[in-house]
C-alpha cells in the first residue's frame, strides 16, 4: 500500500540532483523507494524511519514547543552578535531565516559554506559559462569529470546526464586526475597528479599555444575538446582543494576558448542540503550571498571573516542558531557557546545538554512539502511523503521573529 498522498512523483531532497519521478511505497513509518537504487536517497529515508514523538527541550529538559520557542526568542534577543549556521532548509525556510537574520543582525553561513565560497569566488572574478542537466543529456558529446568521479556523492548523475543509455555510442566520458568509478567505462587521464598544472597545460593546448614536453594524454584530450560539438567540464564544489577557485578559473578559461569555435560549458555538482537554495535566496533578497550580516542599514559581506567555523573557533559570536532539517546527523559543531538547534525530532536526544534549546521541525520532501534549487539552478517542488503535524523551519523562524518584534 502506498503512503498517503504519495505516488510515482516523489522528488528526492537528499542531494542537489533532486531526482524526480520516483515512487515511495509501504507504511509511512517504513517508506520503501522504487525507481532508483541510489544509496544516498535510501540512506536519507532510512534516517527518518524512526518516528519518535517530537519533543522540544530547554537545557536537556523536555518542554512544550511553545515554551521552547518563547525561551529561544528571549535568548536570541540577548545575543549582540548571533551566528545562523547549518541553514539546512528549503526555499520558504530560507526566506523566513533571512528576515529573522535581518532583525537580529546575524551572520549567516551554510554548513557547506567553504565549498560554496570557492565556486562563488571564481564566478565573481572571471564569470562562468555553465549548463543544465537537460543540456548535458540532450547535447553533450564529450563529458570530462575534473578531479571528481561525480557519482561518489551524486550516484544518479550519469543516469540523469544520459550517459547510461546504450543508444548514445558517440558520447565520450573522460576522468581527469581521478580514476573512473567502479562500473563505469571512461578514459582515465592521469596527468601529472597536480590538477593546477594539468589544467594550465590543457588550457594552453586548447588554445593551440606551443607547450614544451606536453603530456600526450592531455594533448589528445585538448584535440578531443576542440573537435567536440558540445563539451562539458564537470566539477564538484566539495572536492575542490584549498584555493580551488584557481582551478575553476582555469576551467572557465578553457571553456571560453572553446566557445570561439564550438560549444562548451561547465557543470557544477554541489549545493546539497539546501546550500544552493540559501545562496539564491540571500542573493535575491539582499543583493549579497551567504557569509553576509544583514541588518537595517544594509548588508555586510565578508567570505573569509564571516566563515562560521572561524567565528566559532575565535568566539567572535555570542550564540549559535543551528538549522538542519534534513536528518539527525547534521549536528552543530562542538562549542560551549549558547545554542538554539532546529532539526528533525530524532536529533533532539543528541543535543540534550546545558545551554541548548531544541526545536523539532519537519523535513521537506519527507513530512513537509517545499521547494529547492537544483544544482543547475532549476527550482523543483517537493511533496510530503507523510504528515507528522510538525512545523517547518519557515513557521518556527516566523514565530521567533514575531516574538522578538512583540517584546
Amino acid at each position: 500500500m502506498r503512503s498517503r498522498g504519495v505516488d510515482a512523483n516523489w522528488t528526492c531532497p537528499f542531494c542537489s540532483l533532486h531526482c524526480d519521478g520516483l515512487a515511495l511505497e509501504g507504511a509511512p513509518a517504513a517508506l520503501m523507494l522504487n525507481g532508483t537504487d541510489c544509496p544516498r536517497a535510501r540512506a536519507g529515508l532510512d534516517a527518518h524511519r524512526s518516528r519518535d514523538a517530537p519533543s522540544a527541550c530547554i537545557d536537556g529538559s523536555a518542554v512544550a514547543p511553545e515554551a521552547a520557542e518563547a525561551e529561544a526568542a528571549r535568548r536570541l534577543a540577548l545575543w549582540r552578535q548571533p551566528l545562523f549556521g547549518g541553514l539546512g532548509t528549503d526555499l520558504a525556510g530560507a526566506r523566513a531565516l533571512y528576515r529573522l537574520a535581518a532583525r537580529t543582525c546575524a551572520i549567516c553561513d551554510h554548513a557547506e559554506g567553504d565549498a560554496l565560497s570557492l565556486g562563488l569566488r571564481a564566478l565573481q572574478d572571471r564569470g562562468q559559462c555553465h549548463t543544465t542537466l537537460a543540456e548535458v543529456r540532450a547535447r553533450a558529446d564529450l563529458v570530462v569529470c575534473v578531479g571528481t568521479t561525480a557519482v561518489a556523492l551524486y550516484p544518479e548523475f550519469f543516469r540523469r546526464a544520459g550517459l547510461d543509455r546504450p543508444d548514445t555510442p558517440c558520447r565520450r566520458l573522460v576522468f581527469l586526475g581521478v580514476e573512473p568509478p567502479a562500473g563505469w567505462k571512461g578514459q582515465h587521464v592521469a596527468g601529472s597528479g597536480d590538477l593546477f598544472t594539468d589544467l594550465q597545460q590543457l588550457a594552453a593546448l586548447v588554445a593551440t599555444a606551443p607547450c614544451r614536453d606536453a603530456d600526450p594524454a592531455l594533448a589528445d584530450l585538448a584535440l578531443a575538446l576542440r573537435e567536440a560539438r558540445y563539451a562539458v567540464l564537470v566539477w564538484e564544489s566539495g572536492a575542490l582543494p584549498p584555493h580551488g577557485a584557481l582551478l575553476l578559473e582555469r576551467m572557465q578559461r578553457i571553456v571560453t576558448t572553446l566557445n570561439r569555435g564550438t560549444r562548451a560549458a561547465t557543470f557544477a555538482l554541489g549545493g546539497s542540503h539546501g546550500a544552493a537554495t540559501l545562496q539564491q535566496v540571500f542573493t535575491w533578497l539582499s543583493g549579497l550571498p551567504l557569509r553576509t550580516r544583514p541588518g537595517p542599514d544594509g548588508g555586510e559581506y565578508d567570505p573569509l571573516r564571516f566563515a562560521g567555523g572561524r567565528l566559532l573557533a575565535d568566539r567572535a559570536v555570542d550564540g549559535l542558531l543551528w538549522v538542519w532539517s534534513w536528518g539527525p546527523d547534521g549536528l552543530p559543531p562542538a562549542t560551549d557557546l549558547p545554542r538554539i538547534v532546529v532539526g528533525p525530532p530524532a536529533m533532539g536526544p543528541r543535543v540534550r545538554d546545558r545551554n541548548c534549546i531544541f526545536l523539532p521541525v519537519a523535513t521537506p520532501g519527507v513530512n513537509a512539502a517545499g521547494h529547492l534549487f537544483r544544482t543547475d539552478g532549476v527550482v523543483v517542488p517537493l511533496v510530503a511523503a507523510r504528515d507528522d503535524a510538525l512545523p517547518g523551519v519557515a513557521q518556527v523562524a516566523a514565530r521567533l521573529l514575531h516574538a522578538l518584534e512583540s517584546a
